[in-house]
C-alpha cells in the first residue's frame, strides 16, 4: 500500500480503531517522518509496550505499513509508516444512524439539510474513489469555493435565489438526455455563514478570502 493524501474510512471497525486519541497522535507522528516503536516512545514520551500495542491495531487496519526491517542488537526494529496524510470518517459507517438521505428532509434552507448533502457527497465519493482506483482511472471531479459577504441579513433570500436561477440555466444549457452514453453528475450548491474566531474549533485555519478549484482528483 502506497502512501495517499487522504484516506477515506468506510469500515466502521476501521474507523472505531481511527478515533483512538493515542492512536491519531501516533499517525500525526509518523506522518511527519518514519519510525519504529523504541523512536516513538521516545518522541512521545510513552511506554514501548504501549506504542506497540497501537501499532500493531494500526497495522492490522491498513493505517500504518511496514517500510523495513533493522536489527538493533539482538532485536529485529520494523520502521513504520502511516499510509495517509489525512483521514475522513465516510458517514455510512454510522450505519442507521448517518445522516438521513436529503430527499427525506423537507427545508432546504435547514443546516441539518445541506449537512445531509455534504454527508452523502462524501459517501459516495467514497465509493467512487475506490472504483476508479480498482479501474486505474481518473475521476472526473470540479470543486468552486469562493466567499461572499452579505450587507444585512434580509439580503441573503436575493442571493440564494440569485444563484439557484444561474444553476438552473447552466444545468438546462448543458444537460442532454438524448445522450445514452452520457455519464450523470450531480451537482451540489450550498452556503453557510463563516465560523468567527470565537466560534471555530482547535483546528480551525482562520483564513481569509480565497477562492479554490480543482479538476479531475483520483
Amino acid at each position: 500500500m502506497t502512501a495517499r493524501g487522504l484516506a477515506v474510512v468506510r469500515d466502521p471497525q476501521r474507523a472505531s480503531v481511527l478515533l483512538d486519541p493515542g492512536r491519531q497522535r501516533l499517525l500525526a507522528a509518523l506522518e511527519e517522518s518514519p519510525d519504529s516503536a523504541s523512536g516513538l516512545a521516545r518522541r512521545l514520551e510513552d511506554s514501548r509496550q504501549r506504542i506497540n500495542y497501537h501499532l500493531r491495531e494500526l497495522e492490522a487496519a491498513g493505517f500504518v505499513e511496514l517500510v523495513e526491517e533493522r536489527r538493533r542488537g539482538n532485536c529485529i526494529e520494523r520502521v513504520l509508516r502511516a499510509t495517509a496524510r489525512h483521514y475522513v470518517i465516510d458517514p455510512a459507517a454510522l450505519g442507521p444512524l448517518a445522516a438521513a438521505e436529503p430527499g427525506r428532509l423537507q427545508d432546504r434552507f435547514s443546516a441539518t439539510y445541506l449537512i445531509a448533502l455534504a454527508a452523502r457527497a462524501i459517501r459516495e465519493l467514497a465509493a467512487l474513489r475506490e472504483g476508479a482506483a480498482r479501474a486505474r482511472k481518473r475521476l472526473a471531479t470540479f470543486s468552486i469555493e469562493s466567499e461572499i459577504a452579505l450587507a444585512a441579513p434580509a439580503d441573503f433570500k436575493a442571493f440564494a435565489e440569485d444563484m439557484a436561477r444561474a444553476l438552473a440555466e447552466v444545468a438546462a444549457r448543458h444537460h442532454d438526455d438524448r445522450a445514452a452514453e452520457g455519464r450523470r453528475f450531480r451537482v451540489v450548491l450550498g452556503a453557510y455563514p463563516i465560523p468567527r474566531d470565537s466560534e471555530k474549533n482547535a483546528d480551525g485555519d482562520g483564513s481569509g478570502t480565497r477562492r479554490t478549484s480543482r479538476k479531475g482528483e483520483s
